[in-house]
């Protein structure tokens, strides 16, 4: 049974094989904030256009210090054409047994990833968790941006 994370919660740690030919760990992120992305697959149509947006507006997320990671089951290969073809900025990292969506909650019926998106502050403390139901759309760089500001204002109240 998977986890229904929410904001307060502690992030899951995990360790993911990524682009780049590294692997990548949520806790050598500690110290700034971290949006996570998990999104169904590679080369699809919402799913392009989603990364593809988030990737013109990476700028609007290093200002404010936070690493972009996005996940899905696709294998690093898979990750390592979609980010060349795409010319993504940040890390596609390799979820190929689901346990990561597991961990998250993010695995709907049938076992397949819903498009979702957490914030994770400074400190690994989840501060913004969204799931979609049908998945056609998706969080827009200015909202996730807002959430990070948020993020950041609450951490630095805890």
């Amino acid at each position: 049974m998977s986890t229904r994370l929410s904001p307060g919660d502690p992030a899951p740690d995990f360790v993911l094989a990524g682009t780049g030919g590294r692997h990548y760990t949520l806790a050598e992120e500690r110290g700034e904030p971290v949006v996570l992305v998990f999104y169904p697959g590679d080369n699809t149509p919402v799913c392009t256009r989603q990364l593809v947006s988030y990737s013109a507006d990476l700028p609007d997320f290093t200002e404010l210090g936070a690493r972009l990671l996005a996940l899905s089951p696709q294998d690093v290969a898979s990750h390592e054409a979609f980010a060349a073809q795409h010319d993504l900025g940040f890390p596609l990292l390799a979820d190929t047994d689901k346990a990561v969506a597991e961990a998250y909650g993010v695995l709907g019926p049938l076992g397949f990833y819903r498009r979702s998106v957490f914030v994770i502050d400074a400190e690994g403390v989840v501060r913004y968790a969204h799931r979609a139901v049908a998945g056609m759309r998706f969080r827009t760089s200015d909202e996730l941006v807002a959430a990070v500001r948020a993020a950041q204002v609450a951490g630095s109240a805890s």
